[in-house]
């Protein structure tokens, strides 16, 4: 298999929705681009998720499972599985979502023309059980300022070099990043001097529950915070702005739901209004 141009990473725990999972493995089958080999790490699943999961090994010989004998989280999953990696680019990828068909070739071809990026994602639209229910527009060259909100990349749509993740570690494990692994690698690599970059395309769905954020646990916020503080000071960034980004997490926290719904619900109006007004006249009039 020394013709894999790229290496799908997927952790996965305890996936009992076989539809949901089908569908994310049958949109990799679907690439463009044929040169992947697509790499599961079963981080501890349930004997039933575990076999179902195995189970894809005989559909198709560029898919391999491997498996943590316990649950050790999504970073220690996605490391497990770079380290296996032959791909020259590392692409992920989550068990409940999907890519579009030109995804993996969209992505491969702006790399090689663009060496000064270390990895790029794409805008995504956001499905849940009955489908695309709204859309989320990432910024196309995302600058330090752009992580003080959130993560300017959504992470299971990203590319990376697989010299980037080799030289800066990976994802780091412990239990301060266990819900924000991304967030912080995006920012180290950042630090270290790397760039990314979004491809201004809707090039992948996002399974999002749009009350799921709403539910998230005060201690995974306090993490958060943490990691926050850190990876700002690194970045070179201070001021009060700064401080408050950091604590945003849990000042979210403390919001009644309702509101959290109403900002949420104003974020997706925002993607879905960039979207219309990147429309030409010929295209308004033929939907």
């Amino acid at each position: 298999m020394s013709d894999i141009r790229v290496t799908i990473v997927m952790g996965v725990y305890n996936q009992h929705n076989r539809e949901e999972l089908e569908e994310a493995v049958c949109s990799v089958l679907a690439q463009t681009l044929q040169a992947w080999e697509l790499i599961i790490c079963d981080d501890g699943s349930d004997r039933e998720a575990a076999k179902h999961l195995k189970a894809y090994e005989n559909r198709d010989e560029r898919i391999r499972i491997l498996r943590h004998t316990e649950n050790l989280g999504l970073a220690a999953a996605l490391n497990t599985c770079i380290a296996q990696a032959a791909g020259k680019y590392i692409a992920r990828m989550d068990a409940d979502d999907i890519s579009r068909p030109d995804r993996l070739e969209r992505q491969v071809d702006f790399l090689e023309k663009n060496l000064q990026y270390a990895f790029v994602g794409t805008n995504a639209d956001l499905i849940d059980q009955n489908g695309v229910w709204g859309t989320r527009i990432m910024p196309e060259q995302p600058d330090r300022k752009d992580f003080l909100p959130f993560s300017p990349f959504i992470h299971p749509s990203v590319m990376v070099r697989r010299e980037v993740y080799l030289t800066s570690r990976g994802y780091f494990v412990s239990r301060e990043t266990r819900r924000c692994e991304d967030y912080e690698l995006f920012m180290r690599l950042y630090a270290q001097g790397y760039r990314g970059y979004n491809i201004q395309e809707r090039l992948f769905c996002y399974r999002e529950d749009k009350a799921a954020y709403a539910r998230r646990k005060i201690r995974y916020r306090l993490d958060e915070a943490k990691v926050r503080q850190r990876s700002f000071k690194n970045l070179g960034m201070r001021g009060p702005a700064v401080w408050f980004y950091a604590a945003r997490p849990i000042a979210a926290g403390l919001l009644p739901s309702p509101l959290l719904m109403y900002i949420k619900k104003k974020q997706v109006e925002k993607g879905a209004a960039a979207i219309e007004g990147t429309k030409t006249e010929t295209e308004r009039k033929t939907e």
